[in-house]
């Protein structure tokens, strides 16, 4: 049986979201004051962001409903939230029956916003930090 891309997307979201919202938790209750902290190995090395730099800390913040400091930490993760968010709830609310729903579809431009985002932000963090010294 051959399942559309929605529907692919749709339960592979679903999996990989149940297994981040475990994983999270375990971390969270059990492993979080066992485990230590890891320094970014691309900024120890080349002395600059790497281009997933503040994502942990946007995730947190999110979490902690501050949408505009995890704008600031990294852009893709909001990003991301919304467009898969919305494309997770629209796709449910279409297969439990509700009708009226269309689910997001999936679009390529979602993935070069993405990567827009990414570049743009890497590009924004290291001038910044290697013209006038700010640090995020």
């Amino acid at each position: 049986m051959k399942k559309d891309l929605e529907s692919q997307l749709f339960y592979g979201g679903f999996i990989i979201g149940a297994a981040g919202i475990i994983v999270g938790l375990v971390y969270y209750f059990i492993l979080r004051n066992w485990l230590p902290a890891f320094p970014c190995v691309f900024k120890t090395m080349f002395g600059i962001y790497c281009p997933g730099c503040g994502g942990t800390r946007a995730v947190i913040a999110l979490l902690k409903g501050h949408v505009i400091r995890a704008l600031w930490y990294h852009p893709l993760v909001p990003y991301a939230a919304v467009i898969g968010g919305g494309f997770m709830i629209t796709q449910a609310l279409h297969r439990i029956g509700i009708k009226r729903v269309c689910g997001w579809k999936f679009h390529r431009w979602y993935l070069y916003g993405a990567v827009i985002l990414i570049g743009c932000n890497f590009l924004i963090k290291n001038m910044l930090l290697l013209i006038w010294g700010i640090t995020m």
